[in-house]
C-alpha cells in the first residue's frame, strides 16, 4: 500500500515545507485539492457532508493545484503529486492541457490528474461553462486531455469541443495518469471505463468495500480487469497498522491521510505540529508496512 498526504486547506506558505517533510517520511504522493472560489450563496448541496454544507468558509486558503505541484516539485526529488480532485466541468480542456503538461514536465513527470465533474452550478456558469450536459461534456474533455497530452499534431471535432490541428510542446515525457472521483453510479462507470484509478471522498470501510467491488465488476464488463488501476481512498473508520491492512485487504492501493488529525490536532494546526505528525506517521505506519 502507498500513502498520500492531503494538504487540503493548508496555508500556501506551508506547502513546500510539508512536501519536503512528507518525502522524508516516506509518503508516495501529495494530494492537491481544488476549489475555484467561494460563492456566498450556492443553489446545490455539497455532496460529501450529511447536512449538505461546505466544510470551509470564504477565508479558508486554497491554492491552484497545478501551481502548487510546480512549487512543491521544485523542492523535492521523489514524491509525486496529484489533484484530488480537480473540477474539470468548469474548465476548458485545451487550456487545461497546457497547464497539466507544464506541471508534469516541471515535476519531472511526477504528476497525476485526479478529476471530478464539480458540484456547484455557480462554478460552471461564472467560468463560462454550461452546467447542463456536464457529464457528457466531461467525458469528451477527458478525451481531449489524453489526445493533446499524448503529444504531436492533433485535432478534435466533437459535440462540445472543436479544434483543428495543433500541438503543445513539450508534451509530458510519460503518460499522465487520470484518476476519476465521485460516488455516483455514473462516476463509477466513468472511472471504470476511462480512468487509471478512482478517488474517494470520505467513506467508511464498508462503503469502500462495496464501491471497490462494483468498480471491479464494471472494469470486467468493460474488458479492463487486467489493466493497472489505483484505488485512492479516504477511509474514516480504519486507522493504525491493522486499519491500513484492512484497507489493503479490500483493494485500497493508496491511503490518503492527514496525520495531524490522527494525532488530535485541528485542521489549522501550526506547521511544527503538522511536521511532527507527518514524521511520526512515517515511523509508526509507513516504515512498518
Amino acid at each position: 500500500m502507498k500513502f498520500t498526504l492531503s494538504v487540503a486547506m493548508c496555508p500556501l506558505e506551508e506547502l513546500t515545507e510539508l512536501a519536503r517533510t512528507a518525502e522524508q517520511a516516506g509518503f508516495s504522493a501529495i494530494a492537491l485539492p481544488d476549489s475555484l472560489f467561494y460563492s456566498e450563496d450556492v443553489v446545490a448541496d455539497y455532496p460529501y457532508t450529511a447536512d449538505g454544507k461546505r466544510m470551509w468558509n470564504a477565508e479558508t486558503p486554497w491554492v491552484d493545484p497545478l501551481v502548487a505541484a510546480g512549487a512543491m516539485g521544485a523542492v523535492t526529488e521523489r514524491i509525486r503529486f496529484y489533484t484530488s480532485v480537480l473540477k474539470l466541468g468548469p474548465r476548458n480542456p485545451v487550456l487545461l492541457s497546457r497547464q497539466v503538461a507544464s506541471a508534469a514536465r516541471l515535476t519531472g513527470d511526477r504528476f497525476g490528474l485526479g478529476i471530478g465533474i464539480g458540484w456547484t452550478p455557480e462554478e460552471f456558469e461564472w467560468c463560462g461553462a454550461p452546467f447542463e450536459h456536464r457529464g457528457p461534456r466531461v467525458d469528451e474533455a477527458i478525451d481531449v486531455l489524453r489526445l493533446i497530452l499524448g503529444g504531436g499534431m492533433v485535432e478534435h471535432h466533437g459535440e462540445f469541443f472543436d479544434f483543428d490541428r495543433l500541438q503543445m510542446s513539450p508534451a509530458p515525457a510519460e503518460r499522465v495518469p487520470i484518476y476519476i472521483g465521485g460516488h455516483s453510479k455514473r462516476a463509477l462507470r466513468r472511472a471504470a471505463l476511462r480512468g487509471d484509478g478512482w478517488a474517494s471522498a470520505m467513506m467508511s470501510l464498508d462503503q469502500l468495500r462495496e464501491t471497490i467491488d462494483r468498480l471491479t465488476e464494471l472494469r470486467t464488463e468493460f474488458g479492463r480487469a487486467a489493466e493497472p488501476f489505483e484505488i485512492q481512498a479516504v477511509c474514516v473508520d480504519r486507522f493504525g497498522l491493522d486499519g491500513y491492512r484492512e484497507q489493503a485487504d479490500i483493494g485500497v492501493t493508496d491511503a490518503i491521510t492527514v496525520p495531524w488529525l490522527l494525532d488530535g490536532h485541528p485542521f489549522d494546526a501550526d506547521l511544527h505540529a503538522k511536521k511532527d505528525s507527518i514524521a511520526r506517521f512515517g515511523e509508526k505506519i509507513i516504515a512498518q508496512l
